[in-house]
């Protein structure tokens, strides 16, 4: 088989391929944009809100921590299972 033969053929499969995969998404895809999707749950999801969030108080002018210190100060000890051998 020449090099040539062996190009259309492999075109041709590859076609036939995504034809075939093109076929069996239609097949599969059974919602239209006229129809509810399709759950697979037998419990009925609730519907989405889209309230708006309301704040009734005002921020504060300052912040409630003026300079940040940690709590540990110096290295921390290692957890048991990692400490080496004594001595």
């Amino acid at each position: 088989m020449s090099s040539r033969q062996y190009k259309v053929i492999s075109a041709a499969v590859g076609a036939s391929a995504a034809i075939a995969l093109s076929a069996v998404g239609v097949a599969f895809s059974t919602v239209s944009s006229a129809q509810e999707p399709f759950t697979l749950s037998p419990v009925t999801a609730p519907s989405a809100t889209t309230g708006q969030t309301v704040t009734a108080t005002k921020a504060p002018s300052a912040p409630a921590t003026s300079h940040a210190k940690p709590s540990i100060e110096g290295p921390a000890p290692l957890p048991p299972e990692e400490q080496g051998l004594p001595g």
